[in-house]
């Protein structure tokens, strides 16, 4: 998944003023105890952390 696509998901779900806070505040196990930004800045696959938010924050099946 593109960085691009990745970010259209979080803008769609959360809302283009809440998905960057999200992103730069929420910290999840899942992701090692990282933040979005954390996790894809250390190098995690953008399908991954999707897919870990997807799982954390109960977004509907037709959205992932």
């Amino acid at each position: 998944m593109r960085l691009t696509v990745f970010w259209e998901r979080m803008a769609e779900h959360f809302g283009a003023g809440y998905a960057d806070t999200f992103a730069r505040d929420h910290v999840m196990s899942e992701l090692g105890g990282r933040t979005v930004h954390e996790a894809l800045a250390s190098g995690w696959d953008a399908k991954d952390v999707w897919r870990v938010v997807c799982h954390v924050m109960n977004v509907p099946q037709e959205r992932h």
